[in-house]
């Protein structure tokens, strides 16, 4: 998929901007239910960043956010500063998908209507938790007027990521029943790595925009997993990071890019976290390989935010999937 203005294929850039007491749920970590945040340090942070690359992405925001009047100063920064907004949940449980469809529906509307009173933009674009979805998920979007879900992520090491999670975290037995299928099961790296059209019946279709994984092999390449990789060897990075993208054009696989917070900012500035993997490398050391990464995607492929991805996509006709897990 090519842009009109660029010769050079399509890449959507996103970034799920999960708070510091998401990572502490996650982790089982006492404190979270306070909802403590690092926006404050990492908005301007990462805005300046992009700011220095020319670079408007897309940022999927977590309802519960709202709730501070600090935090809402900074997410409204986020659109003033030209980015566009989208829906990452009101409570970011990475166990949506066992929700049931009203439960989804209230989930949906409510982070809807609060990042809009927050940023002043109505979302359109939708990215589940811990890439989190089901079909009722799928029709709640289309009955709110979404442009498209961005959910999917098309691997098989989803059960090693899943094993590897459990093994850091201090989750109880329950906990962790509750998070079963985090991160999918092995049977995602079958799904479908280019953009296709759900059917959802009735004459009815919702825009899925898979996070890339490498073509033919679906490894994950988003910058959490560079990052990882630059820690052991720039070198090694670089070589990960250029085949994917080889195979990506080979295959004509247009790019949707993922970004987490903690891919750009490490313990020297979020103390709290010091504990997570990768936040022993400093902040400056990971936007000097942000921003090698994406000059790199630059040289091959066009840089839009995800609703400038959809627009270019509905220019062609996509495949057409029925929602069968």
């Amino acid at each position: 998929m090519s842009s009109p203005n660029n010769s050079k294929p399509i890449a959507g850039i996103s970034l799920d901007l999960d708070n510091q007491w998401s990572y502490m749920k996650i982790h089982g970590d006492e404190g979270w239910d306070k909802y403590p945040s690092y926006f404050s340090i990492f908005v301007p942070h990462i805005l300046d960043v992009l700011d220095k690359l020319n670079l408007k992405i897309t940022f999927f925001i977590v309802g519960k956010d709202t709730e501070s009047e600090e935090n809402c100063k900074y997410l409204r920064m986020i659109t003033e500063r030209g980015h566009e907004v989208g829906n990452h949940s009101y409570h970011h449980e990475s166990w949506l998908q066992t929700y049931s469809y009203e439960k989804i529906e209230k989930e949906i509307e409510e982070a809807e209507i609060a990042i809009e009173k927050a940023t002043g933009k109505r979302t359109t674009g939708f990215r589940g938790p811990g890439f989190s979805w089901s079909i009722d998920l799928l029709k709640v979007l289309k009955s709110r007027g979404y442009h498209y879900d961005a959910s999917t992520l098309p691997t098989y090491l989803g059960p090693l990521a899943r094993m590897y999670y459990f093994w850091k975290s201090d989750l109880s037995r329950e906990e962790k029943k509750a998070r079963k299928e985090l991160f999918g099961k092995f049977s995602e790296g079958y799904r479908k790595l280019k953009p296709y059209n759900w059917d959802l019946g009735e004459g009815k279709t919702l825009l899925e925009i898979p996070v890339t994984t490498m073509p033919i092999f679906k490894f994950p390449f988003h910058l959490s997993y560079l990052i990882y990789l630059g820690n052991i060897s720039m070198p090694l990075m670089k070589l990960y990071l250029n085949t994917a993208l080889l195979l990506c054009r080979i295959t004509k696989t247009p790019i949707s890019f993922l970004l987490h917070p903690l891919d750009l900012i490490g313990g020297d500035q979020v103390t709290e976290l010091a504990f997570f993997p990768g936040m022993n490398v400093s902040s400056k050391a990971k936007v000097d390989v942000f921003m090698n990464v994406i000059e790199t995607i630059k040289s091959h492929f066009n840089l839009v935010s995800m609703d400038g991805y959809r627009q270019e996509l509905q220019k062609t006709k996509l495949p057409v999937k029925y929602p069968v897990k």
